[in-house]
């Protein structure tokens, strides 16, 4: 049935100097997806639960990707991304995480009026389509408590991302996905977002560079990685000169899900960003040791 070709999410991410969080509120159909993550980036550690929800039971997702709020709400956790004129606002609760260790999170992300989003419709096939809004490098303000640690998020060093999908997909899907968002030396806010793998990308990408919350667009990128040892040095380039990073891996995080009518594997590659991007005034930006992730996905949903 196309209802359960229909897959839409909501994914946030908070950059901080020494840790990454995610947290996630799904629908893919068939059932719902509850997942939050947390990377302290010197350790190594990382910390990921999930809830497959089936059909999608209590999952409230917003129609419009500029207005309304997302939720999840039962016994095990409570999830809510609430979107304000200026600003959007994660709630995480989540007692049982990892072994009754615990999770809660309160963070704010300011979301200024000239702040630029990366938004694309992608067909897919003849009768199908993703449209995605994301946006890179928003200040982040609040906290995470993970067991007895309290991470304070400060803005002043903290970003966060958003990643809004919507979209009618085939049954088996790929996709390479990469995104940072972080600082410069002079002290702006720069970020990348860069994808390929899905659907018909002739007419546009995803591609762009984000310096100070404006959006310069990329041609098409290519990734160039050994799918066989994804810890090894990533490279990309683009079509018309304006980009090369190389990528190199610090810590993976795999996620695999399978559910028979459900397949889900993730290779998520964290590591740091170096190399030079061209913005769209012909300035070259200089990146060095942004930390970032980069990643495989392979689908079937």
């Amino acid at each position: 049935m196309q209802r359960f070709r229909i897959k839409r999410w909501d994914y946030y991410a908070v950059f901080s100097p020494q840790h990454f969080f995610s947290a996630t509120i799904a629908d893919l159909g068939y059932a719902g997806n509850i997942f939050v993550y947390i990377l302290d980036f010197t350790s190594g550690e990382l910390h990921e639960q999930g809830l497959v929800i089936p059909f999608s039971k209590g999952i409230v997702l917003p129609r419009n990707s500029t207005t309304g709020d997302a939720h999840f709400n039962n016994e095990q956790a409570q999830l809510s991304f609430q979107h304000k004129s200026s600003s959007k606002a994660i709630s995480v609760i989540w007692p049982g995480f990892n072994h009754n260790q615990g999770i809660e999170a309160q963070i704010t992300l300011t979301l200024p009026d000239d702040h630029e989003s990366m938004n694309i419709v992608i067909p897919i096939g003849k009768k199908r389509f993703y449209y995605n809004h994301k946006i890179n490098c928003l200040p982040a303000k609040g906290w995470i408590r993970y067991g007895d640690l309290q991470i304070e998020i400060n803005p002043e060093v903290c970003l966060g991302s958003l990643d809004w999908g919507r979209g009618v997909w085939e049954y088996s899907s790929f996709w390479n996905w990469a995104s940072a968002s972080g600082f410069l030396p002079t002290g702006q806010t720069v970020g990348l977002n860069l994808g390929t793998g899905f659907g018909d990308t002739t007419s546009a990408t995803e591609n762009c560079l984000v310096v100070d919350g404006k959006i310069h667009k990329l041609d098409r990128v290519k990734f160039k990685y050994n799918p066989v040892e994804y810890s090894s040095p990533w490279e990309f380039n683009d079509s018309q000169g304006n980009l090369f990073l190389e990528f190199q891996p610090f810590h993976e995080r795999l996620a695999r899900t399978n559910l028979l009518l459900i397949f889900s594997e993730v290779h998520q590659m964290f590591g740091h960003f170096n190399g030079w991007v061209v913005t769209d005034g012909g300035e070259r930006i200089v990146i060095h040791d942004l930390i970032g992730f980069a990643e495989e996905h392979h689908a079937r949903w």
